[in-house]
């Protein structure tokens, strides 16, 4: 019998349905029926592509007894932590600081009125490897309700009265433009593996936002050695198992210091994020390989995670058939008798993937390229075009005889901030590699956005197959409006910037933090949490006070108003001393100050559409300058957007406008002419 998850939306809460265990959701039927039976509550976040998540499921919550004592010691509630970030943030924060780390499955016990007094995350059925086993956690905690519930009430006020009182971060007197500096240098001396490329120890996370940052360093300061950790770092992912080989995309992180071991789910904000940085680093180096990886991530987004509606699903899952990696894994006989059906050499295409006989993780084969596919071919006496063309044809192959296996699992829930990421993604890409159809295709989707996700002017967070759920957070606000900025400036269409600036006056109006600065996740007319949090880092998706700070950068150049950007500098100075010290958790938000040390600019080109027009665009466009905005449009623009109003072409000619400093130069219509004005303003 299905229990109370059967009529949500998300298809982690739907995965747990049929338990034993009586869920509830989030919301105010559990905590009315934990005081009416005066019982603890125990919450389990989680989400669908979460590996240990299932492991726990599979172990306790759905044995038959485990979840007759749950039911009969608590009110047990399911939360998905990618439906409900508010609730996983504030409860996170309960779990770091009970047991100095955190992670899901997180599980946290409380009080009917939601203040947690024990928390934990993955417990085994049975003891292993030193940790207690479930049954005996949930009994001890029941007991001590039961016994000695003034000492449980006293460590729940505890722990509620430190974490009120506890301030992440305590804003500056002013900007210090040089924290971008300091940042970058702790980084490339700390934290950057200069052997295997990324940052810090296993387990290896992508930081694409850290990345992009140091590629704009690098383009503001000339910094060599930001080029090359960003650089070396995109190389080692790509190569590695981390990067699915035959269609594209990366998984979430590699367990190992090598990127050879993904943990095999695939998300959506992973790849949204790594293909801005992929596209930035390819225009910068003009490599090839880079500009190949870019676009097997562009096609990935949209062939594997893409909806009918234009939007993306939220993640692959890690399992397929109950066991981790199986579909992406492979025995050395299966690649060899590929090869050998298409008539190439199996010898040359195993030893190019990394593939052995004994296997190189758990008795199977990960595909990866232990040496640069252009270096292989050149030991092997081939010429680089060949081969390419050999690789595409094995390729192509192999992904054939995957499509036989059982798939993983799809989360296929739609996230409005991590679609907007996708379409701020795609823009990007699209202008930099010349891809008009990846902008179209990330117009659509936020089209679909405001269509789907907007219902009685209220923005909200998520749906699945058309049915929307949870208002809208400031991540969803701040996101969706810097995707409809980020259309603007590569379309000129002024539908765009409208938009934008009512989502972005929306969300500080409804999130500011008055009193600290900044703003907060959940909005002051929002559901009440026992804390309201406050995202202060960009850990896997970026913190919505930092996308807000850039959001009020790119309206400040668009209208003219310093009120937007007096609103970023509250932001940066909120986090700068955080960013000076640990800087791989500030990365969007140090890419917001050096587009500030830069020195702010606008370039508006207008004129109709042409080789003249396309001429002044490329000038501005290629060549990463940090802090400049600069928007395309058509002549008859109309005077909607203050940057663009009354200037229009020059003698019958496209012109390009270039401010700085609240100062505009004379407008230029040849390309050279922009290039020298940009080379020196």
């Amino acid at each position: 019998m299905a229990n109370r998850l059967a009529d949500t939306t998300s298809p982690y809460l739907l995965q747990h349905a049929d338990n034993p265990v009586d869920w509830y959701p989030w919301g105010d039927e559990a905590f009315a029926e934990a005081r009416r039976r005066d019982v603890p509550i125990f919450l389990s976040v989680g989400y669908s592509a979460c590996h240990w998540c299932h492991v726990m499921a599979h172990e306790s919550f759905e044995d038959d007894a485990i979840a007759a004592e749950l039911n009969e010691r608590f009110v047990n509630v399911k939360v998905d932590r990618e439906e409900r970030p508010d609730v996983d943030a504030v409860y996170m924060k309960a779990v770091q600081s009970m047991t100095g780390r955190g992670g899901w499955p997180m599980s946290v016990f409380m009080t009917p009125d939601g203040a947690p007094f024990y928390a934990g995350t993955y417990w085994p059925k049975e003891p292993r490897h030193g940790m207690p086993e479930f049954p005996r956690v949930f009994s001890a905690v029941s007991d001590a309700w039961q016994e000695r519930r003034d000492e449980v009430l006293g460590s729940a006020n505890q722990i509620t009265e430190a974490l009120a009182g506890h301030t992440d971060a305590e804003a500056a007197d002013a900007i210090d433009l040089g924290v971008a500096d300091e940042a970058a240098q702790v980084v490339v001396e700390r934290a950057w593996d200069r052997q295997l490329g990324g940052f810090g120890r296993a387990p290896k996370f992508p930081q694409a936002m850290t990345i992009e940052w140091l590629l704009h360093h690098h383009a503001r300061t000339g910094d060599p050695t930001a080029l090359e950790a960003s650089v070396h770092s995109l190389d080692a992912m790509a190569r590695g198992g981390i990067h699915d080989q035959l269609a594209g995309g990366f998984a979430r992180y590699a367990t190992d210091t090598a990127w050879l071991v993904p943990h095999f789910e695939k998300m959506l904000y992973d790849n949204a994020l790594l293909l801005p940085a992929y596209a930035t680093a390819a225009a910068m180096t003009d490599r090839d390989d880079l500009a190949r990886v870019t676009r097997s991530t562009a096609h990935y987004l949209l062939t594997e995670l893409r909806t009918p509606e234009g939007t993306f699903v939220s993640a692959t899952d890690a399992d397929s058939e109950g066991v981790e990696g199986k579909y992406f894994v492979w025995s050395y006989d299966e690649v060899a008798e590929v090869a050998t059906e298409l008539g190439f050499d199996p010898e040359r295409w195993t030893t190019f993937l990394g593939v052995t006989r004994t296997g190189n993780w758990e008795g199977t084969n990960i595909l990866h390229e232990p040496v640069p596919r252009e270096r292989f071919a050149e030991q092997r006496g081939i010429d680089r075009d060949t081969f390419g063309d050999e690789w595409e044809t094995v390729r192509a192959a192999l992904l054939l005889r995957r499509a036989e296996r059982i798939p993983p699992g799809v989360d296929d829930k739609v996230l409005t901030d991590w679609n907007a990421m996708a379409v701020r993604g795609l823009v990007r890409a699209g202008t930099l590699m010349d891809e008009p159809s990846w902008i179209a295709a990330a117009a659509a989707t936020a089209a679909s956005l405001h269509e789907l996700h907007v219902v009685d002017d209220v923005l909200h967070h998520t749906s699945k197959a058309g049915r929307v759920a949870v208002p809208g957070f400031l991540e969803d606000h701040a996101l969706l409006a810097l995707a409809d900025l980020e259309l603007f400036l590569a379309t000129g269409e002024t539908v765009w910037f409208t938009r934008a600036l009512t989502l972005a006056s929306d969300a500080h109006e409804r999130f500011h933090d008055g009193q600290a600065g900044g703003w907060f996740q959940t909005a002051h007319d929002a559901e009440p949490l026992y804390l309201r949090p406050k995202d202060t880092w960009d850990n896997a998706v970026p913190a919505g006070t930092s996308v807000m700070v850039e959001v009020c950068l790119v309206l400040a150049g668009l209208t003219g108003e310093l009120i937007w950007r007096d609103r970023a500098a509250e932001g940066i100075r909120l986090f700068q001393e955080g960013a000076r010290t640990m800087a791989t958790g500030y990365g969007w938000l140090l890419r917001q100050i050096e587009g500030l040390a830069a020195g702010p600019r606008e370039v508006a080109i207008v004129g109709r559409p042409g080789p003249e027009r396309e001429a002044l665009a490329a000038a501005a466009r290629s060549v990463i300058r940090p802090g400049t905005v600069t928007v395309v449009a058509d002549a008859d623009h109309g005077d909607e957007v203050p940057l663009l109003a009354h200037r229009g072409e020059r003698d019958g000619r496209p012109a390009a406008y270039v401010c700085r400093d609240l100062v505009c130069d004379r407008p230029v219509s040849a390309r050279d002419e922009l290039e020298a004005l940009l080379g020196t303003v």
